[in-house]
Formats: structure tokens, C-alpha cells, sequence
């Protein structure tokens, strides 16, 4: 179960380039190694969890962004042993795996970190990513892949409560299913999700234990931290709501600014532009829309430690949040930064009125 305090955690550097896309930005190599290092900081400093995505093909330009990228479960576990406290959240897509394999993976996980396991639950994709895999449906629409997605963690969840699972749906047909051991979590594994569509929030309010929103301004996060919430209520519910911030420091305020602007000097819009094709932009508004879009593509605080500290204490106010997934230029730099004002950002948030679902 989540912690009744705002949470703070890491989205790990799991392929190339990490979160900012931008020629200028630190050569992030997305390997294990430095993926441990993070989370070992992490897990040294106090932080509540880390994460990482799950991606299977990158989006080129100067950069190749994202072309090299680690399995997200297989690495979690790997962290699992050199961690001790933080929470280890793995990613996985309903589309590419079977539900069967994926509670049995995600228990292994959860005995290995004993009890500290989480599932980040995807249900949409880029459709390049899987029909190179031959894993892409056309005939499926977005209210169809949510469909799948529902019966597939319904299914999750009864076997790690139940002795046997038969399951007849649209999409998945289970008989006589057995997963066993069950996960040592209790009531089970953390489950979080993305999405910021009506049909997004309603399913994270019905299996999720947190959600996590996007959004192009502060208002536009603010207003999707106040849907989600509205949602979950209309069912007599609570959902906890976070965010991902990108966090740029330097010993003074316009150091750290002049980073961020050599980041947005050099951002890679070939890179950017393959993103966006991948989201369904139209051919001939690609270019247009990639020069407007940020190298960090995130909500980005910049400035000392101390300037960072007062923008994320905003930016959770301001933004009714129940917990930050942070990203770094540099994680091992960024992570110490951070350790040094997290006591600070526990006092100001001491506990949350939310709780989860």
C-alpha cells in the first residue's frame, strides 16, 4: 500500500538520452549500470519509489533517442537486490503480454525486493513500436485497447488472491488458471497508471492505486488533477494524482537557467518530430509542433537547490499532487542535489488527505 505521505520518486533513465531531447543534454546511455547507480542513490536518500518505462523502439534524429533501452521488469528486479526501501515499479503493456505470465512475473518480482513490487499498467502503444513485432491490431480502437486492458489486470489481480482463475472475455480465456506463490505485498503490488482521457481516469480510478498526468501547462495538469479526483468520486473513491517534473540545478539560479536554455538550443527535432508522428500528428504539422516543444518535455524546475525546492513545493500546490516522479540531466549529480532538500519538501508535505484507492 502506498504511504500516506506525498510521495517522491525517480523515473529512471532507462534508454538512451533519458527524458531530455536535446544534443547539448548529458549522454545518458540508458544501460544497466548507470541505472543502478540511480536507483542505489535513490534508495539512500529517502525516496518513495523508482520506476522505469518500457520501450521497445526508439525515434532516431541526430541523437537516435531512445534506440537503446533495457526490459523494464528484468532490470527492476536486478535494482530489487541492491535496494532496500524504495518501491520498484516495472512497466508492462497489456497488449504484449499474457496476464498469466505477467502476475507470476510480477509476484517474482515482489519476493525478490520482499514486498516492495508495483506494475505501471500501459494500455495504449505506439503503433510502430509493436507492429515491428507483429503485435499491432488496427481493428482495435482506443476504447477497445482499455477493454483488453481491464480484463487483463482483472485477471492479474484474482490470481494473486485466488487459488484458481476461469475467465472467459473478449480477449483473454482463461481455465482453470494457478499463479502460486502469492505476492508477500499486502493487499497486493502498487498499481499505477497513465492517462489523461475520461476513459484513462476511469479506469485508473477503478484499478489503480495512483495515476499519473501530462499536460502542456500548469492549468492544463491542474484541471487533470481535478478530473481524476472528480472521477474517482463519482464512485465513492480517492485516487492519489502525481506528475512528472524534470529538475535542473546549478550552485546559482542563472547557471542552472543558462543549462536549461543550452538544452533547448540543442534539442533534437528530428527526434522530437518521430515522437510525434508516433502520438498521430498529422505529416505536415510535425515540424511546426516540434519547434514549440520543449527539449524536456515535462513540467521543468531550474535554478539552486534551494529555488528547486520552492518550485516543486509550488508546483504540488499548485497543481493538487499527491507526489512527483522526478527526472535528471545528470541522475547521480541530480539525485544528491535532491537528497540535500527532500527533508525539507517531507516537512512541508508531512502527510496527504488523499488516499488511494
Amino acid at each position: 500500500m502506498l504511504p500516506n505521505h506525498k510521495l517522491f520518486g525517480v523515473f529512471l533513465p532507462i534508454a538512451n538520452g533519458g527524458w531530455i531531447i536535446s544534443k547539448n543534454a548529458p549522454r545518458l546511455d540508458g544501460l544497466y549500470q548507470t541505472n543502478r547507480e540511480a536507483a542505489i542513490i535513490a534508495d539512500r536518500i529517502g525516496l518513495d519509489f523508482i520506476m522505469s518505462m518500457s520501450k521497445f523502439r526508439g525515434f532516431g534524429g541526430e541523437t537516435n533517442h531512445w534506440a537503446t533501452s533495457m526490459e523494464s521488469m528484468t532490470m527492476m528486479a536486478g535494482l530489487a537486490e541492491v535496494t532496500k526501501n524504495v518501491k520498484v515499479w516495472a512497466t508492462m503493456h497489456a497488449l504484449l503480454s499474457n496476464p498469466g505470465v505477467v502476475a507470476k512475473m510480477v509476484t517474482t518480482l515482489d519476493h525478490i525486493s520482499n514486498g516492495r513490487a508495483g506494475l505501471n499498467i500501459v494500455a495504449g502503444a505506439y503503433r510502430e513500436e509493436f507492429s515491428q513485432m507483429g503485435a499491432w491490431d488496427d481493428t482495435l480502437t482506443h476504447g477497445d485497447r482499455y477493454q483488453l486492458t481491464e480484463e487483463w489486470i482483472t485477471i492479474i489481480k484474482r490470481l494473486w488472491s485466488e487459488p484458481s482463475v476461469t475467465f472467459k472475455g473478449r480477449f483473454f480465456d482463461m481455465e482453470d488458471c494457478q499463479s502460486d506463490p502469492k505476492p508477500l505485498s499486502k493487499p497486493r503490488p502498487d498499481l499505477i497508471a497513465a492517462g489523461q482521457s475520461d476513459r484513462g481516469f476511469d479506469f485508473s480510478t477503478t484499478h489503480a492505486d495512483a495515476c499519473f498526468i501530462g499536460g502542456r501547462s500548469i492549468e492544463e495538469r491542474r484541471g487533470f488533477s481535478k478530473r481524476a479526483r472528480e472521477i474517482a468520486a463519482e464512485k465513492g473513491k480517492t485516487i492519489r494524482v502525481c506528475s512528472m517534473c524534470t529538475v535542473i540545478h546549478d550552485d546559482s539560479d542563472a547557471k542552472a537557467e543558462a543549462m536549461l536554455q543550452r538544452f533547448e538550443d540543442g534539442k533534437d527535432l528530428g527526434a522530437i518530430m518521430a515522437q510525434m508522428k508516433s502520438w498521430g500528428l498529422a505529416p505536415d504539422s510535425l515540424a511546426a509542433a516540434a519547434r514549440k516543444m520543449g527539449a524536456s518535455q515535462n513540467h521543468t524546475v531550474a535554478g539552486s537547490p534551494e529555488t528547486c525546492r520552492e518550485k516543486i513545493e509550488h508546483y504540488i500546490e499548485t497543481c493538487d499532487l499527491d507526489g512527483v516522479m522526478l527526472i535528471f540531466p545528470d541522475y547521480k549529480t541530480g539525485l544528491e542535489m535532491f537528497g540535500g532538500i527532500l527533508p525539507k519538501l517531507r516537512q512541508r508535505f508531512p502527510a496527504t488527505s488523499h488516499e488511494p484507492v
